[in-house]
């Protein structure tokens, strides 16, 4: 364990101390495209954040190499190259995207031949413990298939939850962190070497997290772009595929009798481990709704839009910061949730908890609905979003003792839905403005 903080702690360091320089370089190339009218950010603001991100990647490998405990990760295995392999590839990708916008269809093959890239290297998935059946071995063709369909859709719903301040960031530490845990037991507690790798996969995916954060929470000097959104997509998806392509669920011995009864009594187990898609459960929804509402209105299915989760939570009268925390609790929830499950399938405190906790991100969710006012003798102590709005009187007469009117139907002036202190999304008037301007120029 101490080997692993050593590898993320290097990663978070080395990621924090380069973004700064990396933002002065998108400033000075000009990655800074001008805001479009999905964007909620008021500024333009540069891309490229990605760059320091694989600078901490390489680093958190070099560091792991030279580590007793670690070597013998890259001594037995190849999944370290191939994963750097695929990762270089997806980045350079993503960085020319960052600065000259590529075609969704080239980003989508690029995406797949990253794939194909550490599949021929090994890091494949090879078989899948199905309930009732037991644990089915892949032709070389279906775990090519399905590794290549596992990391294109978690890219994706990782670029596509990239729309908020330190959204996508923080929701991916969450899920790495869930990750590293359950490939840790299955590593220390099972002493099962082939989940090394995913186990450091997942520790430097985390410090690639935490490193860039603080340059990206609310307001954000850069954003990491395509460059670095789908590089820690493909990075997740090479941890669910590390371990479930390498480990022998028979390694594990946790039942005993027949191969259909011990997978189908294990399934707890095998949970992140045949879905992985679980940990990011919340970005798959996105990419899911998002294909579904562009195929009904007849868009291409990679055609941006401003109806993602994160842009109804604004909608619904979140703020900014509340949004971003909101999707950090449910991805929180169903990560460690499934986590905790897996581990004690049979506790139905677990189970209890889990439902609690979804009650009460429901609430949270909610809360900007109810709009609840204070009485006029508490809004001296409560926030300025629970007092009453008071309106000025026209000279010579007052109604009412505290010189306060209420206005009426005429006088109310409509607030544009959307409008929420400084993170307004709606109508934006000055956008299209601008555009028109610079058309008649």
């Amino acid at each position: 364990m101490r080997d692993y903080l050593l590898t993320l702690c290097v990663t978070a360091a080395v990621t924090y101390l380069l973004t700064g320089p990396v933002r002065k370089f998108a400033i000075a190339t000009g990655a800074m495209p001008e805001i479009r009218a999905r964007d909620v950010h008021r500024e333009p603001t540069p891309r490229l954040g990605g760059i320091a991100m694989f600078f901490g990647l390489c680093a958190g490998l070099l560091v792991a190499d030279h580590l007793q405990n670690l070597n013998s990760v890259f001594e037995l295995s190849n999944e370290p190259r191939a994963l750097l392999s695929g990762a270089a590839l997806i980045w350079l990708i993503g960085v020319l995207d960052d600065k000259f916008e590529l075609d969704a269809l080239i980003k989508l093959g690029a995406q797949m031949i990253s794939a194909g890239v550490m599949v021929i290297q090994g890091l494949t998935i090879l078989w899948l413990p199905i309930p009732g059946v037991g644990t089915v071995a892949l032709t070389q063709w279906q775990g090519t298939l399905l590794t290549v369909a596992l990391v294109v859709l978690t890219i994706n719903a990782v670029n596509f939850v990239d729309g908020l301040d330190g959204l996508a960031a923080g929701m991916v530490c969450i899920a790495a962190a869930a990750f590293f845990l359950y490939a840790y037991r299955i590593w220390f507690g099972y002493t099962i070497e082939a989940a090394a790798p995913a186990t450091l996969f997942a520790a430097i995916l985390m410090g690639m997290c935490l490193g860039f954060l603080p340059h990206n929470m609310h307001p954000a000097r850069i954003f990491m772009g395509d460059s670095g959104s789908m590089l820690i997509g493909l990075i997740l998806a090479a941890s669910a595929i590390s371990i479930t392509g390498q480990v022998d669920p028979d390694a594990l011995k946790i039942f005993e009798g027949s191969t259909k009864a011990a997978t189908h009594a294990a399934l707890p187990v095998f949970i992140p481990l045949v879905l992985p898609l679980t940990i990011i459960a919340i970005p798959m929804a996105d990419l899911v709704l998002a294909i579904v509402r562009r195929t009904w209105k007849g868009q291409s299915p990679f055609a941006a839009d401003r109806g993602h989760l994160h842009h109804r939570l604004l909608e619904i009268g979140h703020s900014h910061s509340r949004a971003v925390l909101i999707m950090y609790f449910w991805s929180a929830l169903i990560a460690f949730g499934t986590l905790a499950y897996s581990v004690h399938s049979t506790s139905m405190w677990i189970v209890l908890s889990v439902v609690f906790l979804s009650a009460v991100g429901l609430v949270l969710l909610l809360l900007p609905r109810f709009s609840p006012r204070a009485p006029r003798w508490a809004e001296a102590v409560v926030p300025p979003r629970y007092r009453r709005r008071r309106h000025p009187v026209a000279a010579g007469g007052a109604d009412g003792a505290d010189g306060a009117v209420e206005p009426s139907e005429e006088e109310r002036v409509p607030v544009p839905a959307g409008v929420n202190g400084a993170t307004a999304i709606g109508h934006r008037s000055r956008f299209s403005d601008r555009s028109k301007a610079g058309a008649r120029g």
